[in-house]
């Protein structure tokens, strides 16, 4: 198999790209950056005989739909992915060759599904998988696995925490973007928009996470979810950067506009205030508490089984890179092992096998913390 890394030198990209070089299917390992400096990978990957590095401008249609032409699966890990998704998914199609991204925002999903990229990939006879990294991601497949045990899914509640200890580049322009105006969420069957960054609640994480207080954000699970989990009435995503201050002060500048969209003129310079304040947000001022090493995820699954109602939890812990890069790792090689049949655009509950994609994801080492409460729907007699 040869793949295809785009933000291959990035820590998403060097995440999917560590696993990949391991697999013996897999011959060429080819990241693709912007800036594709040997002395930004890891002496691993820098080292390794099947890395290959090459740049890559994601503006150039005509240069990727090229370099895909030799290519098995293309997997974009160059956020931010409002910007980024659609033009690279748009080159995979032209080359037809299969695409994965890590997709974590919810306007790039929203184009992928109801542009012409979906006709386009099932004429090209390809797959268009998108948001395969952890939130969005493994927390799907894990919703997935779960539905399949329910006689009715009811509910779906998606937490995320990450620390700022972990957030360079692009992933930074996200965080910022994402709470950013009216976000969407499925609430009482229906899509709704709410105003990113409201709606806080306490939730518990894994050690060393603890308590955390999450608040909408604008992930695309409410978009994908209810496509395949029939007859859910509530898909809700909540995130968290970590210490509380950072989203804190992220309120506070939105609140004050801080984190406009529009130009403003200063001493005759148009600035745009958002522009000016992801910059600063790259240097956090030194002593200020960055959090710990770790992110996490919680997903809670609420249903019916044999007239019980039955919820289901799932907790994980880890490091942010390893743990985005690995789903999208196995994804490929599910890909090219024949086991994604699924073509045009898809999420990952609507064409990823839940039990081998966690029976592999646990073998490489990965651990999920899950919990099952099963209560009577109905009252005892008297």
């Amino acid at each position: 198999m040869r793949a295809l890394i785009i933000g291959g030198v990035g820590g998403m990209g060097q995440g999917v790209a560590r696993d990949l070089v391991k697999q013996e299917q897999v011959t060429d390992v080819i990241l693709a950056d912007l800036y594709p400096d040997p002395e930004r990978l890891s002496k691993k990957l820098r080292e390794n005989e099947k890395t290959k590095l090459v740049k890559m401008d994601v503006n150039d249609h005509e240069g990727m739909v090229r370099a895909f032409k030799d290519i098995d699966v293309v997997i974009n890990t160059a956020g931010p992915f409002y910007k980024t998704a659609v033009p690279v998914a748009k080159a995979a199609v032209g080359a037809k060759v299969n695409y994965i991204d890590i997709c974590d925002d919810y306007e790039g999903t929203e184009i992928l599904f109801e542009s012409e990229i979906d006709k386009l990939a099932k004429d090209a006879g390809i797959t268009v998988l998108t948001g395969m990294g952890s939130d969005p991601g493994t927390n799907n497949v894990l919703v997935k696995w779960y539905a399949d045990r329910l006689d009715q899914v009811d509910e779906i509640y998606l937490y995320w925490v990450v620390s700022i200890a972990e957030l360079a580049g692009a992933a930074w322009d996200h965080s910022l973007h994402m709470t950013l105006g009216k976000i969407p969420q499925y609430i009482d069957g229906e899509l709704v928009h709410v105003e990113g960054g409201t709606g806080e609640v306490a939730e518990q994480f894994l050690e060393p996470l603890g308590t955390c207080h999450v608040r909408y954000v604008g992930h695309p699970q409410p978009l994908t979810l209810p496509k395949y989990i029939k007859g859910v009435k509530n898909v809700i995503i909540k995130g968290a950067l970590i210490p509380l201050w950072v989203d804190e002060l992220i309120k506070e500048q939105k609140n004050t506009g801080f984190l406009g969209t529009e130009p403003v003129d200063i001493k005759g310079t148009k600035i745009t205030p958002y522009d000016l304040a992801l910059k600063l947000w790259e240097s956090i001022p030194e002593g200020r508490d960055n959090g710990p090493q770790s992110s996490g995820l919680k997903v809670i699954v609420k249903g019916e089984r044999d007239g019980k109602k039955v919820v289901y939890t799932a907790d994980m812990v880890g490091r942010m890179a390893p743990g985005t890069g690995l789903p999208a790792s196995i994804a490929s090689l599910m890909m090219d092992a024949g086991d994604v049949t699924v073509k045009g655009v898809v999420a990952p509950e609507g064409c990823i096998d839940p039990n081998k994609f966690l029976s592999i994801f646990l073998g490489r080492g990965a651990r999920i913390h899950q919990t099952e409460t099963i209560l009577s729907m109905f009252a005892p007699e008297k």
